[in-house]
Parts: structure tokens; C-alpha cells; sequence
């Protein structure tokens, strides 16, 4: 089941009149017709439907596959620790591929020229609103890691504020302890198992502190 369909059949289930349907598009994302919205305005509109009492559908013979599509969840996952997105599940994030790219399912998306559409259009959310910095270390080997930097983005809207300099051990501090290593270890020395740790635990902080 596409979005798109889930919305209709949200809107059923709640037995909305036009009008008041129309209504709701208009205040979640000042349009009035589906047709006229990307992906990210979908999620929205399938969020607030969901909030109003709308029940989850679940989504079947949707796996994922395809070779862009573990970098592509990995984004979205990202979004949804930093608070960013409010829908954690690949048919949302399929919503916003197929709205960036008109493909329906990652497994169609092959070719490198729309995968990069994708890809950078949710990079530009997760850094307009989510604060990541892309495309540098600023110096440190850690923050070559993409999650590194997802991690003190995070770290910073819980702690605003906070400096990224050698001396801030506050942020390594609780890293460390959070996939329970060992006191002083460097941070270039986590694998990408462990920060996704770090993510995840930041992440139920923020959506807690967000009251999600």
C-alpha cells in the first residue's frame, strides 16, 4: 500500500467530510490537494491523520532492496533520531523517495542520477533542520564518520551550547559509556555498530524531550 492510498483509507476510517479533509491538508501543509504536495508533506498529512485516531496500516511485500536503499534508510533513521522526522517507517521514507524521484520502491531505483536526487534531498532536510554538518571533519577523525557527525548534531540540540573542541568531554564521556567502552578511548576508534548505538539512545532523549 502506497501513502497515498494509507491516507485515503485513514480519511475513511475517520469518516471525515470533504470540507474538513480539505481543511486538514491546508493546515498540515498549506496545500489542498495531495497531488500538489512532495513526500515529507504526505508523512505529515498521514501523521496528523494518525494522530486524530486514524489506525496504522501495516505495509506489506514493501522489504527494501536495491543498492541505494541502505544508505537511503540509514538517512531516514538519522532524520528520526534527530527528531527531524516523525515517521520512522520505510513507507514514509518510500513516500519521500517517490516524491523526489516519481519511483515507487527502492528496488526500481537503479539509476545513479535519481538515487543522488533522493539521497542529497534528504541530506539538505536532515541538515537544514536537524543541524548536521556534511562533507567535512572540521579536524577530527571521528566526524568523518557520517553517524559521528548525526551523533553531535544530536548532541547539540540536548546540550545547546556545546563546543566541539578536544576539552569537551562531555559529549565523549556519555558516548563511551553508552556502547560501554572503555575510559579515554578515542572516538575514531567506534565502529559504525556502536554509534548507531549512540544515535538510537540520543534519539529516544530527543523524541522524549519532544514529548514524542
Amino acid at each position: 500500500m502506497t501513502i497515498i492510498a494509507a491516507i485515503n483509507v485513514a480519511k475513511r476510517g475517520l469518516a471525515m467530510e470533504e470540507q474538513d479533509y480539505r481543511s486538514l491538508l491546508e493546515r498540515v501543509t498549506g496545500k489542498t490537494s495531495l497531488r500538489e504536495m512532495n513526500g515529507p508533506e504526505h508523512v505529515r498529512v498521514l501523521d496528523e491523520l494518525r494522530a486524530k485516531g486514524a489506525p496504522k496500516l501495516i505495509v506489506k511485500g514493501k522489504e527494501l532492496a536495491g543498492p541505494y536503499a541502505k544508505k537511503l534508510q540509514a538517512l531516514w533513521i538519522a532524520g528520526w533520531n534527530l527528531g527531524v522526522i516523525h515517521n520512522r517507517t520505510d513507507a514514509a521514507m518510500l513516500a519521500f523517495i517517490k516524491g523526489q524521484t516519481g519511483i515507487d520502491h527502492t528496488r526500481f531505483l537503479r539509476d545513479a542520477a535519481d538515487a543522488r536526487k533522493a539521497v542529497e534531498a534528504l541530506k539538505s532536510w536532515v541538515a537544514r533542520e536537524g543541524g548536521v554538518v556534511w562533507g567535512t571533519s572540521r579536524g577530527y577523525d571521528w566526524l568523518t564518520n557520517d553517524a559521528g557527525k548525526v551523533a553531535w548534531a544530536q548532541w547539540i540540540k540536548l546540550e545547546p551550547g556545546a563546543e566541539l573542541h578536544p576539552d569537551d568531554k562531555g559529549f565523549r564521556r556519555e558516548v563511551i559509556r553508552l556502547v560501554d567502552g572503555y575510559p579515554g578511548q578515542p572516538l575514531e576508534t567506534l565502529k559504525p555498530a556502536e554509534w548507531r548505538l549512540v544515535m538510537n539512545a540520543l534519539g529516544e532523549r530527543i523524541r522524549a524531550r519532544a514529548g514524542a
